[in-house]
């Protein structure tokens, strides 16, 4: 099976209680459980990982690269300001890796400051708006 690197972002830990109206009722165990799911029906070994910390995640995302993973990164709130994040993230695609960048919600249909994606224009792709089956879709990408 094709290891691949699910990756999420700060405040993902707290998802089915932070406004459920926004980002739905699943848990991240929930969301873990789904994408483990998801990725065996395609043949693929989902890692899925979470964390508040920037520099973990960049270390992951160096990981990628070193270990020639293909990854799927809600980059969540670093999304809109975090170029250290895009410059890591553009490693993975610079070593002709795949990144695709999810989202659960549709940051353009949200508040101004969620507009601008600094991982976007070096992902290979992005998939939004579609809660968690926005990882399903990513997944699928890949393959």
């Amino acid at each position: 099976m094709t290891r691949v690197l699910v990756l999420n972002g700060p405040n993902l830990a707290r998802l089915g209680t932070r406004e459920p109206e926004v980002y739905g009722s699943a848990t991240l165990a929930d969301l873990t459980d789904a994408v483990k799911v998801w990725a065996a029906e395609l043949g693929l070994d989902a890692d899925v990982r979470q964390t508040d910390d920037e520099s973990e995640l960049i270390g992951w995302l160096h990981e990628a690269v070193d270990a020639r993973l293909d990854v799927v990164l809600n980059p969540a709130a670093f999304t809109h300001y975090s170029y250290a994040l895009r410059d890591a993230a553009a490693q993975v695609t610079g070593a002709h890796l795949r990144l695709v960048e999810v989202h659960l919600t549709n940051p353009y249909a949200r508040e101004s400051f969620r507009h601008l994606s600094v991982i976007g224009p070096v992902a290979t792709g992005t998939v939004a708006g579609f809660g968690v089956d926005s990882y399903r879709l990513a997944l699928s990408a890949l393959v």
